[in-house]
């Protein structure tokens, strides 16, 4: 796995223990820091404090992207793994957009359902078509 891909895992273990913890992933991320158990690569934080930033965002174009599925009803890990790819999408120049929709393909293919690939493919290839950046 890429120093990226690593770093896009160790990105969603915190949004997804910050959700199960109802704390805000930014906390979660101070604390993981504080503790020393803080990312090893920067593109962590980066990556969790784009999502925080722009979490309404992130959420409203997921809610008119992923036809008949809420995102409270969508699987935890799906739904974190969602917003760290439409942040790269929309937000991360240096990361084609296929890399970002292939990443967070992998990371539910390893850690989801059997449905998850297909579905984060669905949603986020809808993102890139109406808002990716190239």
């Amino acid at each position: 796995m890429s120093a990226r891909g690593k770093a896009r895992k160790r990105a969603l273990d915190i949004l997804f223990a910050s959700e199960m913890r109802d704390e805000g992933p930014d906390v979660a991320l101070e604390r993981a820091i504080a503790d020393g158990e803080g990312p090893s690569n920067d593109y962590t934080a980066t990556l969790v404090r784009g999502v925080v930033e722009h979490r309404p965002e992130i959420d409203r174009l997921l809610g008119e992207s992923a036809q008949d599925w809420s995102l409270e009803r969508m699987p935890a890990v799906d739904r974190n793994v969602l917003r760290l790819g439409v942040f790269e999408v929309l937000h991360v120049d240096d990361v084609p957009n296929a890399v970002a929709v292939s990443e967070a393909m992998n990371l539910v293919r390893e850690l989801s359902t059997d449905e998850s690939p297909s579905f984060v493919n669905g949603v986020l290839g809808a993102i890139v078509r109406n808002h990716g950046h190239s």
